[in-house]
């Protein structure tokens, strides 16, 4: 049985992304962010920060989707992903210009095709 470590929490809003509850596991990766054991996961908040714009934005939570990407890519510009996330968000939103350059980037980066 997982405990309430910040590695359990992780664990546990990973199986809530995998179950597709997306909402349940963006509030729980929030959490863990906003938490003061968040500078403990040291280079590896990165991968809890971009699972939460992914949950954000497979619940239809687009502004929060490109929020949390995008300040995500202030620390790390060549995380493709993060450059995807924010390019398709802005996709659904119908600003396909300013998705344009963001859709580019996640193909020359990490080879992801929109």
């Amino acid at each position: 049985m997982l405990g309430d470590s910040p590695h359990d929490r992780w664990r546990r809003a990973q199986a809530l992304f995998d179950q597709r509850a997306y909402r349940e596991a963006a509030v729980m990766l929030r959490d863990l962010i906003d938490s003061p054991e968040a500078a403990d996961f040291g280079h590896a908040l990165i991968d809890v920060r971009l699972l939460l714009a992914r949950a954000y934005f497979h619940s239809a939570q687009l502004n929060r989707t490109i929020e949390t990407a995008e300040s995500l890519l202030e620390d790390e510009p060549g995380e493709a992903y993060a450059h995807l996330l924010v390019g398709r968000a802005l996709q659904r939103q119908g600003k396909k210009d300013e998705a344009r350059g963001h859709l580019k980037l996640a193909e020359l980066l990490g080879g992801y095709r929109a």
